[in-house]
């Protein structure tokens, strides 16, 4: 009796229990029912969160070009490879959306992603094992995919193998501008972002802003018919416009990699500049590297901005400057040259040829000579020491150059003890850029007025085309006056176009150069002191075309280049200049200025002789000095001189027969061997500058169109 009256209790109990369980779940059921809230949360709300998904939309980075357009760094689509193993993706088995076959899959991809068969098939397959695993991708295999690639992997038509688009950025022209441009490549991140050059310096402007597009899907991750969009538009990065000219640029890149393969230096440095507005042409160094491949960087920085170094005499212009805007300078006074002692706890300082200097000559001539006495003796005796100081600040020396590239660094002025002061006057102990020399010579151009150095043009909004910010002429000071500047060129004309100056070597066929030479010695990290090698110091060279009006000026260094026994220092520079300025300065359509003839040669008009006998013909010029009769025929065909023209009796007169052969060029200026080449219409492959030394045709043979003219030519006339 007492058993069942315990199990009616706990009969009662759990009914009593399970009433009230089932009331409060129904009661909870009905309570979301009416309300739709789980714990204060809108379940509406917790649906459209779990069905909405959001889609990037990717911005473009802005593109680099040069000055007249040309693309220098630009955006290219790559691909991502990935590969659906979820099987519940798939919603009709007759077109499979996941990888079904994953062997067959393996074996087709392998040789286009060259990976193995078996490495690819065990990625797809270990993926398949996981439940949780929607997607797999390939290593760095399935990255950066070209377009073709892509195509190619579609046309096999592989169930579960899609791509995600991304971007790559690209340079056009490889080895180009490289410490200029720099490159962006984040592999990490698989983003673009600025390492170096202008990618770098500008990289928030080149940046774009992503946007996105938020919808609604089903659980195969298809977009409902219904669904409500939120977009936000992607912006693009802006695109940078530089002052470097392409063609300018092209052919310093070419010249400097001869000059690279030839000599073997550690370094060189070379910049073109317009002076006139501050505009930077061309700038490169050696070594360098490959924009699409930045591997193995010998180095990183920018030597014409960030590796101040002792200039050596191109530093004389600013003490010579110095002393004539002081109004202490007297060109025609003479001094000793050789060696100079003003103590004798100081060392003496000696010329550049071994102290033997050249006797009693001007300041004029010490210039032109460069002489380490003269410059010494300007700075110890002529000028007041805070003066010269005052004036290397003026120049902008100790501080940037304020140019629009990353990583700028300035030298310092070594100013202490005497000894300092003297090695200062002629380029040692302190430091300078190349830039830093720039700038300040600019001041020599401009009439007393120093520019700000810049190679960004212009900042174009890619989204709309309007101009963000645009770069044009800044004057930053004027360390010296009008007359200063102009009695500077003067000096600067001397040292390349007198006989006793050390820049002959730099003398251009069609244009006058003016500027000056500098030798640096390299400090001796280990042992102090100087390298003593015979070539181991720094050659450089500062000049400007045309003199009258520079339209160019261009700095270029070599570092240690490996030499013959007696051949000067000023060999690579000038293999340098000289190409890259003369063609530079024809490139950008400059009048030359001076002409190969005698000033005071008579003048002739010229008589016609086209269609004429060749015999006849001769005697008709014999008043002038140089005909050159090409080719081996009876009539003439073709001249460089027009009918009635005005020509100097010294002026070579080219005169083309109706059997063209191989003339004698040796001796033949660059100028005259290009007058010929437009009149034959066959193109000379030319070497050097200045004179053909060479020919690889001989005398007599016969010319055709595709006949291959070599030349070699030197500046040593």
């Amino acid at each position: 009796m007492g058993n069942n009256n315990r199990t009616k209790r706990t009969t009662i109990c759990l009914i009593i229990l399970f009433m009230t369980l089932f009331s409060i779940v129904s009661g909870r059921l009905i309570y979301v029912q009416v309300t739709g809230e789980v714990q204060n949360n809108s379940l509406k709300a917790l649906a459209e969160e779990i069905r909405s998904t959001s889609a990037l939309l990717l911005s473009e980075r802005g593109s680099i070009f040069d000055v007249n357009g040309n693309v220098l760094a630009l955006n290219r689509p790559v691909y991502r490879l990935y590969a659906i193993v979820d099987e519940t993706y798939t919603q009709n088995i007759d077109d499979p959306q996941h990888v079904v076959d994953a062997r067959d899959t393996a074996s087709k991809l392998a040789p286009l992603l060259n990976m193995e068969v078996t490495e690819v098939e065990n990625i797809i397959e270990e993926g398949k094992k996981d439940v949780e695993t929607f997607q797999v991708e390939f290593k760095l295999n399935g990255r950066n995919l070209s377009q073709e690639t892509k195509e190619e992997i579609e046309s096999l038509d592989l169930s579960g193998i899609n791509f995600i688009r991304e971007t790559t950025r690209y340079y056009p022209n490889n080895l180009f501008a490289s410490h200029v441009i720099g490159f962006a490549n984040d592999k990490e991140s698989n983003e673009l972002i600025g390492i170096t050059g202008i990618e770098q310096f500008k990289n928030d402007i080149l940046t774009g802003e992503d946007g996105y597009v938020n919808f609604e899907r089903d659980k195969y991750n298809q977009k409902l018919v219904k669904s409500e969009d939120v977009l936000k538009e992607a912006i693009n990065g802006h695109d940078i416009y530089l002052t470097i000219d392409q063609k300018i640029q092209s052919l310093l890149e070419d010249i400097l990699t001869q000059a690279e393969e030839e000599y073997d230096p550690e370094r060189i440095v070379a910049v073109v500049m317009n002076p006139k507005n501050g505009e930077i042409l061309a700038m490169g160094n050696r070594p360098t590297f490959n924009l699409n491949n930045p591997e193995n960087i010998e180095n990183w920085y920018n030597d014409a901005i960030s590796t101040p170094v002792e200039p050596g005499s191109t530093a004389k212009m600013f003490t010579w400057a110095a002393a004539i805007d002081s109004g202490v300078y007297n060109g025609d006074e003479t001094f000793k040259s050789g060696s100079y002692k003003i103590h004798e706890k100081v060392e003496p300082v000696n010329d550049h040829n071994r102290g033997r200097g050249w006797g009693n000559i001007s300041y004029n001539e010490g210039f032109r000579r460069s002489s380490n006495v003269a410059a010494s003796k300007l700075v110890w005796e002529k000028l007041d020491e805070d003066v010269y100081l005052d004036y290397l600040h003026k120049f902008g020396f100790e501080q940037n150059t304020g140019i629009d590239l990353p990583k700028e660094q300035h030298g310092q002025i070594s100013f202490t003890y005497p000894s300092d002061k003297l090695r200062t006057s002629f380029g040692q102990g302190s430091t300078l850029t190349p830039l830093q020399q720039m700038k300040a010579a600019t001041a020599f151009v401009n009439e007393g007025e120093m520019l700000q150095p810049y190679v960004i043009k212009k900042i174009v909004d890619s989204n709309n085309g309007e101009i963000v910010e645009s770069n044009e002429r800044k004057v930053t000071g004027k360390p010296i006056k009008k007359e200063t500047a102009n009695q500077m060129l003067n000096l600067l004309d001397s040292v390349v176009n007198t006989e006793e100056g050390t820049g002959k070597r730099y003398r251009l066929e069609d244009y006058s150069v003016i500027g000056k030479t500098g030798t640096a010695q390299i400090p001796d990290a280990e042992n102090g002191g100087y390298l003593d090698g015979e070539h181991d110091s720094i050659f450089s060279f500062l000049g400007m075309a045309p003199k009258d009006s520079p339209e160019l000026m261009m700095f270029v260094s070599v570092k240690q280049p490996k030499l013959d026994a007696n051949e000067p220092g000023s060999s690579t520079v000038s293999f340098i200049f000289n190409n890259v300025m003369e063609k530079s300065l024809q490139y950008l359509n400059i009048e030359p200025d001076k002409d190969t003839v005698l000033e005071n040669a008579t003048l002739n008009q010229f008589p016609k002789i086209v269609g004429e006998n060749i015999e006849h013909v001769k005697k008709q010029l014999t008043d002038f000095n140089h005909v050159s009769i090409v080719g081996e025929g009876d009539k003439v065909i073709k001249t460089n001189i027009e009918v009635n023209e005005s020509v100097y009796k010294n002026k070579r007169i080219i005169v083309v027969t109706d059997k063209i052969t191989m003339p004698n060029l040796i001796g033949w200026s660059h100028r005259d061997i290009r007058t010929l080449s437009q009149l034959l219409k066959i193109p000379f492959e030319t070497n050097g500058s200045g004179y053909v030394t060479e020919q690889n045709l001989e005398e007599g043979t016969l010319l055709k169109s595709d006949s291959k003219i070599k030349l070699t030519l030197s500046d040593e006339s």
